[in-house]
């Protein structure tokens, strides 16, 4: 079996009092998720996390020290991957999709993404950024975002940039 690796990053902005994350919608297969791409030679999972946000939607962001989380999967026959992700604040909330690869990109609430995501491995994933967030104060221990259940419909909380 052929092994790949790939690392991204759930990406987060605060908007007021609510928190939203980066979603992309791929070119291939039109599924919502965050941004990823494969390790390159002699790169870090950091540079690699870094990198792909920047070339797939033209953000520099800060990672959180602390959240590592890893997925595995089989994208086709004879494949694994492994996707670790980290989580990182935006700044600047200015998108410029990889029009290769990205056919658009949503800023989501926390309370509205469980129609978005795909895949169940990108909810847990979710659960678990929440998780942190609150633990670190950037969400508050009881909130509505934190009440809401992941199925909601979808409806952009911002316009594509």
């Amino acid at each position: 079996m052929t092994k790949e690796k790939s690392c991204g990053a759930l990406v987060y902005r605060k908007q007021g009092a609510a928190v939203q994350l980066l979603l992309l919608k791929h070119r291939m297969g039109g599924h919502w998720s965050f941004p990823k791409g494969h390790v390159e030679a002699g790169e870090t999972e950091v540079q690699t996390a870094l990198r792909e946000v920047r070339e797939e939607t033209g953000l520099n962001i800060s990672l959180l020290e602390g959240f590592r989380e890893q997925v595995s999967y089989s994208p086709r026959p004879g494949i694994s991957k492994d996707v670790v992700y980290f989580l990182g604040f935006a700044e600047d909330s200015r998108t410029t999709p990889q029009e290769e690869e990205i056919s658009e990109i949503r800023w989501v609430s926390l309370t509205r993404l469980g129609s978005y995501l795909t895949y169940e491995n990108d909810r847990r994933m979710v659960r678990g950024a929440k998780r942190f967030l609150r633990s670190r104060g950037v969400l508050p221990r009881w909130s509505r975002q934190r009440s809401s259940p992941l199925s909601s419909s979808p409806s952009s909380d911002s316009a594509p940039n």
